[in-house]
């Protein structure tokens, strides 16, 4: 075992650090708010997962269409300038479920998704590499994951909220129930459900302007702002040429995918299977949610104890090793058919803890500025959560697959995401923070 210490944060860092870490904290509620949303409005709106998971298609499209304009704009102006932009598009779009709910759509609260994520892109465009900066080269990407420890704090959160404020809160009536229902009567329940939705995303609007008037008040250090100039395309095909930039690209794509894949079917498979047990198909969601909230404590756990494991094994060789794990839990996912898959599905979030924030380090190490561009690259990998689910969703639709349950069956999609992880891990192994 290796000794990789390194100062992972000086003293007068220590203030910007905290405010920036807790954005983390904050997109990390956003997400997992949002993923039992694919389940909850297919309810609501009597849609297919595959029809559901358009909030994915939303959610993780505007982290796609904004990562570039967050870069050129951060590279124009600085890293509090993005951050401030994207906390004031996070807030628009959680505030414009007030109007979505009334209007009683489903295509307004797409629109409210794709804002709303438009200033996550901005806020992780901007807040990774800065957290990147505020130090030593040598420990960034230690200190990225220290940083990162925090999001899951955030997505517990939003888990917690989903599960106990807006699933448990939704008419108990099941899907087959409200299909049999009037349109008057229907009309009346989808309503009534849409405010119930909307009142938690209301609340994180509040707390977001309440967060960007503290942090436009702060004074932000500017040590990574110095080069204003775009050069866009040459710089493009300059971290392009890099393979280990390239590939790290890729490696997020389908690490994005695994992890929504696995926390958004979650429910899913749980829902079957304590519904082929005896339970309703509400008791049965909400249970699945309890599960899922394991899933993003192991993931919150198996983050800071990753942290420190970088202490002493290079970053790559760690991927490599929990991908591989990753990979072994899935295939238990898919040949389990009760409740041993699904504990195999929760153990997943252990090993996908380190992944985001060590392959987005591996990648952006000694880019200087042009880290800027290149963390616009790395989020729109993220891109990877919203053309995967669906996918997933369409093998679930089949209901059996080669004599399986098709829950199981679709977990072969995550089963190739990681093993494209751990060839990326593999690549890196010997490469230092």
């Amino acid at each position: 075992m290796e000794n990789l210490k390194y100062k992972v944060l000086e003293r007068h860092y220590l203030i910007p650090f905290i405010l920036i870490t807790s954005c983390f904290a904050f997109w990390g509620f956003a997400n997992d708010i949002t993923n039992p949303m694919v389940k909850a409005f297919a309810k609501i709106f009597l849609m297919s997962p595959v029809q559901g998971s358009l909030v994915q298609v939303a959610f993780y499209g505007g982290y796609f269409a904004m990562a570039f304009p967050a870069a050129i704009f951060i590279r124009k102006f600085t890293y509090k300038s993005g951050i401030l932009v994207g906390l004031g598009l996070y807030a628009t779009g959680a505030l414009l479920f007030i109007p979505a709910s009334a209007i009683g759509l489903y295509a307004p609260f797409l629109i409210a998704y794709f804002i709303m994520t438009s200033g996550l892109s901005f806020l992780e465009t901007s807040a990774n590499p800065y957290i990147l900066s505020m130090g030593a080269e040598e420990s960034s990407t230690q200190r990225l994951n220290l940083a990162q420890s925090f999001n899951p704090v955030g997505s517990i959160m939003g888990m917690w909220v989903a599960g106990s404020f807006i699933l448990a809160k939704l008419d108990p009536m099941d899907t087959a129930e409200r299909s049999r229902l009037g349109p008057e009567a229907f009309e009346a329940v989808k309503m009534s459900d849409l405010a119930i939705v909307k009142s938690p995303y209301v609340a994180i609007g509040v707390v977001i302007l309440v967060l960007f008037v503290i942090i436009a008040l702060v004074r932000m250090p500017k040590n990574a702002d110095q080069n204003h100039s775009i050069n866009f395309f040459p710089t493009l095909r300059r971290i392009f040429a890099i393979p280990r930039y390239r590939e790290g690209v890729v490696a997020q794509f389908f690490y994005v995918g695994a992890q929504i894949m696995c926390w958004t079917f979650i429910i899913h498979y749980g829902t079957r299977y304590f519904m082929s047990q005896g339970m309703g198909e509400q008791e049965a969601e909400v249970l699945s949610n309890q599960y899922n909230r394991v899933a993003m404590a192991l993931f919150i756990v198996a983050r800071f104890i990753s942290t420190f494991l970088m202490r002493y094994v290079r970053p790559g060789r760690l991927l490599m090793y929990c991908a591989i794990g990753g990979f072994a839990l899935v295939t238990g996912v898919i040949a389990f058919q009760g409740i041993f898959g699904l504990y195999c599905l929760v153990g997943v979030s252990f090993c996908m803890s380190l992944m985001f924030p060590t392959i987005y380090g591996i990648a952006l190490r000694g880019l200087g500025e042009d880290a800027k561009f290149g963390a616009a690259g790395l989020i729109m990998a993220i891109l990877g959560g919203s053309v995967m689910p669906p996918l997933q969703g369409m093998i679930i639709k089949q209901g059996t697959v080669m004599s399986m349950p098709a829950e199981n069956f679709s977990f072969i999609i995550p089963l190739v995401c990681f093993v494209v992880v751990a060839i990326y891990g593999y690549r890196t192994r010997t490469f230092a923070h």
